[in-house]
């Protein structure tokens, strides 16, 4: 038996064309990681910030993020900093899927 961890950033934001808001999830790799690690390889929400302005591709601003890396130590998870953004975030991913 093993574990599969994944570690992602969930977003919200504005993109480009149309400049309607949507949602994505990053999903990270080992090298991203390591890019927003600190001097001290730490990772805070600012680390997180800096790393989706360079890599937000469709995005023209990113409104808000939720961000859960667990192979840092400590682990870091950061909620969303807006409490209505969850819900951005499953309305814009999920739209009215209801499950049966």
């Amino acid at each position: 038996m093993y574990t599969v961890k994944e570690h992602y950033v969930l977003v919200i934001g504005k993109i480009w064309m149309s400049a309607v808001t949507c949602a994505m999830e990053y999903k990270l790799t080992q090298y991203d990681i390591d890019n927003m690690k600190d001097e001290a390889g730490k990772i805070n929400r600012e680390d997180v910030e800096q790393w989706l302005c360079t890599h937000s591709g469709d995005f023209q601003c990113i409104a808000d993020f939720r961000a859960m890396i667990d192979n840092v130590d400590p682990p870091f998870v950061s909620e969303w900093e807006h409490a209505e953004s969850e819900y951005t975030f499953s309305e814009c991913m999920y739209g009215n899927e209801v499950d049966v």
